[in-house]
């Protein structure tokens, strides 16, 4: 089945387009689809992302449709090697899970990203449950955020987690059947 990759800049509809792309295949294979699975990497660490989560949570909720939720801001490998055949699957979103990924660890006092090979093991680690799902039979829509239009910073961690992004990007796009940006909510496909 394909991969779909959805990126944009926060808050311009991407989300919403995925969730709308999601639900269409989902009654488009209805034969033969088994599940709406949303994949929610965040984690309400502040008052703003608690408001974000409640609001795309009330947005599945007012579509009139059964979305089975998976809460997965760390172990993103795991959860994708859960799936069954003929899931519809909506992964929201990789700059969440790579900023969790950065940071897993902080409260013991060795983040993921002061560990050698810890980022690297976890993308790769990713990488390989991605590329497995492309032999099953399950649609795989994968969300994440444009960063790239800034200049760069000074700061080493924020670029590191830039170019790790970046990287990534690159190789799922790499591996999609298609792939969107949405600004403004106006949809541009690329591939």
């Amino acid at each position: 089945m394909p991969l779909i990759f959805i990126t944009g800049g926060v808050r311009s509809g991407k989300s919403h387009f995925a969730e709308k792309m999601a639900i269409a295949h989902y009654y488009t294979e209805s034969m033969q689809a088994q599940r709406l699975v949303y994949i929610a990497s965040g984690i309400a660490l502040d008052h703003e992302m608690e408001k974000r989560i409640q609001r795309h949570q009330a947005d599945r909720q007012s579509q009139g449709i059964q979305w089975l939720t998976i809460e997965a801001p760390y172990k993103m490998a795991d959860s994708l090697q859960s799936l069954r055949d003929g899931d519809v699957v909506l992964w929201d979103c990789v700059t969440t899970w790579l900023t969790n990924a950065f940071y897993e660890g902080f409260d013991k006092g060795t983040p993921c990203v002061a560990q050698p090979g810890c980022l690297e093991r976890k993308l790769s680690d990713l990488k390989i449950a991605v590329q497995s799902l492309l032999s099953k039979k399950i649609m795989l829509i994968v969300v994440s955020n444009e960063l790239f239009d800034e200049p760069p910073y000074l700061n080493e961690e924020v670029e590191l987690y830039r170019q790790m992004l970046g990287n990534f990007h690159q190789w799922i796009v790499s591996m999609a059947a298609e792939a969107y940006e949405v600004n403004y909510s106006i949809v541009k496909k690329w591939k």
